[in-house]
């Protein structure tokens, strides 16, 4: 706590603290999830009237099973926030259907399919419709992730699409040895040392690699197949080669069901219902302020946040820390 306060001092001091307040104030210590109405049918504010809502849930930035750091914060895990609303919809009988709003670039392998292996699972044991919309970008893992809705709408310019598998690694060798540096791990099995970046990969570490690679993305674009069975085969592969589309390419492409945005989504959620009113509502932590229903909703990016005076870099990105297969559309990483 005094190294935070330190901070806020540093960065008081060298704005001129001219645009910068600090709040302390009693918090409450419970942070479970609590819900905001953001929209409501035929009524100009919000309100706490109606028995029937919609729950507005955000999928935003990289997904991972981790927590997202933050400045002075520990972050929160997005794979963890999104299980913890599909329960909190789950048991709420007044919440008839969900939206899934997605504004994000995908993530892990892992990660992406637990997601979606959760929503899935929401859908089939509460019966209740989902509705995806796309935000910013929607693409690989995020798009994987939104074939597990009853239906798909996307904005024009949304970017979607790059079903396919990454592993980026770096090799140093070459570097290392023009100054006469030489790696030499003691290993148990020849396989071991596999992705090394101190080594020259040699061709069948490159071989067993890519087959993991291939494996996963005959799993992404099984997911596809059974989600989106309108699509010929002839289609899939000319779209699952790793392409970007925008929003408009992919209705026209059958990626997607329909051009749209939030309105629409409410609108088609409440028609799964059966529903002629209800209220939006949307998912939050007790200190986070939603003043719309568009609080919260863009954190697509993996770029550090910096504050310059300073150089004070908050990385978002887990990517130089987490090795491992992504489903990630991301140009500045690869």
């Amino acid at each position: 706590m005094l190294r935070v306060m330190l901070l806020l001092l540093l960065i008081c001091l060298s704005s001129g603290c001219s645009r910068l307040r600090f709040v302390i104030d009693a918090v409450p210590a419970e942070e479970d999830l609590t819900e905001t109405t953001v929209m409501e049918d035929g009524r100009g504010g919000f309100s706490l009237g109606g028995p029937d809502k919609i729950a507005l849930m955000d999928v935003s930035g990289v997904i991972f099973d981790a927590r997202r750091p933050g400045l002075a914060t520990r972050g929160e895990n997005p794979l963890a926030r999104f299980t913890e609303s599909l329960r909190r919809a789950e048991k709420d009988n007044r919440v008839k259907a969900v939206i899934v709003r997605i504004n994000s670039p995908g993530g892990s392998v892992t990660a992406s399919d637990v997601m979606y292996r959760e929503l899935s699972h929401f859908k089939g044991h509460t019966g209740k419709p989902v509705v995806i919309l796309m935000a910013d970008v929607a693409a690989s893992g995020g798009y994987y992730l939104a074939c597990a809705g009853d239906e798909i709408i996307a904005h024009p310019t949304t970017i979607t699409g790059s079903i396919g598998v990454v592993m980026q690694t770096f090799n140093f060798s070459e570097g290392m040895r023009r100054i006469g540096i030489r790696a030499d791990a003691i290993v148990s099995g020849p396989n071991k040392p596999v992705g090394s970046p101190f080594e020259p990969m040699p061709a069948e570490h490159r071989a067993l690699l890519q087959g993991i690679v291939n494996e996963f993305h005959e799993n992404f674009l099984a997911v596809v197949k059974q989600n989106r069975p309108q699509l010929s085969e002839d289609k899939l592969l000319d779209i699952t080669d790793g392409s970007i589309v925008t929003g408009a390419r992919a209705a026209e492409l059958g990626l997607i069901d329909s051009l749209g945005d939030l309105h629409d989504a409410f609108d088609s959620a409440k028609r799964r219902a059966n529903l002629t009113r209800a209220r939006l509502v949307k998912y939050h932590r007790p200190l986070e302020h939603v003043g719309s229903a568009y609080a919260q909703a863009s954190a697509a990016s993996t770029a550090s946040s910096q504050i310059n005076l300073l150089q004070l870099n908050v990385d978002a990105s887990f990517l130089t820390e987490q090795v491992g297969f992504y489903y990630l559309w991301d140009p500045r990483v690869w």
